[in-house]
């Protein structure tokens, strides 16, 4: 039993990762544009999207039952939102078909504090993808779609890292 419990508790990382690269669920793909949007957020003001050109985005889809992403979002303050503050990095966490209480309720249990976007009937998740999350789309500068990753496990964070800042350096 034990033998069985560390196969799984050693392989899920690497099936994760090969579920991250057979997914083909997305219907935006690198090299896409980022789809036009605009998004409420928790506090009540609006992103649009297109007002975000000039800057490196990362657009962070998840849900407050989603146990990878409340993993991902644990520690996603100190590796990535602090990381690259004062830089041209914004940090797009929207929330997929939770309602304004659900998100109220998880951001006072988990005592996250970074702005948070809604999208409760899944409007906008629909425009990248048709299942699962978490998932993570990184936009360049000129609002093109640079990388995709799916799922959470602290080497795809890791992954993600590397693509930013590479993405930072770009013109």
């Amino acid at each position: 039993m034990k033998r069985i419990i560390f196969s799984i508790l050693f392989f899920l990382p690497f099936i994760a990762l090969q579920a991250q690269q057979t997914d083909n669920a997305d219907i935006v793909k690198v090299g896409d544009m980022v789809p036009d949007f605009k998004v409420k957020m928790f506090h009540g003001e609006e992103v649009n999207i297109e007002n975000l050109r000039g800057k490196v985005v990362l657009i962070n889809f998840w849900a407050t039952w989603c146990s990878p992403c409340i993993e991902e979002l644990a520690v996603v303050q100190k590796q990535i939102i602090d990381r690259f503050k004062d830089k041209d990095f914004v940090f797009l966490p929207i929330s997929r078909e939770d309602t304004y209480d659900k998100i109220k309720t998880f951001r006072e249990k988990k005592g996250h504090k970074f702005p948070m976007g809604m999208d409760p009937t899944r409007d906008i998740y629909s425009k990248f993808a048709k299942s699962a999350i978490p998932r993570n789309y990184l936009i360049n500068k000129n609002g093109k779609i640079v990388y995709i990753e799916k799922g959470y496990t602290p080497e795809l964070l890791k992954q993600l890292i590397d693509e930013i800042e590479k993405c930072m350096l770009d013109k």
